[in-house]
């Protein structure tokens, strides 16, 4: 049979720059193993799956893999269905309206879409997870990732660690946007020494009050860098908010990635916090669509 997809370029308003993302509607009757041979095929760090709800009040199950593996929760694939599926006006007999839920691996994500005019030309999802650390790791090992000197890791503020709402990442703070510049990536061997569930590594630099230019290198996930990387932004935001001295209110964060890769890409960040925990993170972007076609498998 054949199944419909459509490819969008998400946390930009315009094609060719942010991230691909393919999305695969109707892949009801897809098993995991033929999922993750279409996410290869189409090479993208993401591809989606759209199925028909567990339950009832939900808008689908959403069902998420990079070229090697699947996750169970992800920044752009999210942004990007919701929109696609917002374009649609209807996913299996329901109207879609403004408030839109997947339910994946890491629970339930909502999203909220905005309108001009009546059309769909952003989103914003609340991550399914609290904000958590995991441990810190050593600045020369990180370093050795990222194709940098130890130096060039700023310690001031945090020590490389682990962080998370949804999917873990490894963060280092950078010294300045020279050596973000400079960065490559390092031996994989050496990304396979990173925490097993956080093997992916985000490096950023603070750009001014409340604005930061990032960088994700994940080759254990066949993505030697991602252009705009959700989850990680989401964690990151979290990250910051915990930092910020702030007991309660709300930080935000507005994060320039794929800069280096020539997809630029803008992720808009916030997090709630009370009582000096971070009690919500929500990343928002656009998207646009780019591809559309039949997949026939």
């Amino acid at each position: 049979m054949s199944r419909r997809y459509l490819t969008v370029d998400v946390f930009t308003d315009r094609r060719f720059g942010g991230n691909p993302l393919g999305v695969v509607f109707d892949a009801d009757g897809l098993d995991t193993d033929q999922m993750q041979a279409i996410a290869r095929e189409f090479n993208y760090s993401e591809t989606t799956f759209l199925l028909p709800p567990r339950d009832g009040g939900h808008t689908a199950t959403l069902r998420i893999f990079t070229p090697a593996r699947e996750v169970p929760f992800a920044g752009h694939p999210n942004i990007g269905a919701a929109l696609a599926v917002a374009w649609e006006g209807e996913l299996f007999g329901r109207e879609i309206g403004d408030e839109i839920v997947f339910d994946e691996k890491a629970g339930l994500v909502r999203i909220a879409i905005t309108r001009e005019n009546g059309q769909a030309v952003s989103a914003e999802l609340t991550a399914p997870e609290p904000y958590r650390t995991g441990g810190e790791i050593g600045r020369d090992f990180v370093a050795r990732c990222a194709g940098l000197s130890p130096d060039d890791i700023a310690v001031d503020r945090h020590k490389p660690v682990v962080a998370s709402v949804g999917l873990p990442f490894t963060f280092a703070e950078l010294r300045d946007s020279s050596a973000l510049e400079r960065a490559k990536i390092g031996p994989v061997e050496t990304f396979k020494a990173l925490p097993a569930n956080a093997h992916d590594l985000m490096i950023y630099v603070r750009t001014g009050e409340g604005q930061a230019r990032a960088r994700m290198f994940g080759p254990l996930d066949a993505v030697p860098e991602d252009p705009a990387t959700g989850s990680a932004c989401a964690a990151l935001m979290g990250l910051t908010a915990h930092l910020d001295p702030a007991e309660n209110g709300e930080v935000t964060l507005s994060i320039r990635q794929g800069v280096e890769m020539g997809r630029p890409s803008r992720i808009e960040a916030r997090a709630e916090k009370k009582d000096g925990a971070v009690t919500a993170v929500r990343v928002a972007g656009g998207a646009v669509a780019v591809m559309e076609g039949k997949l026939l498998a």
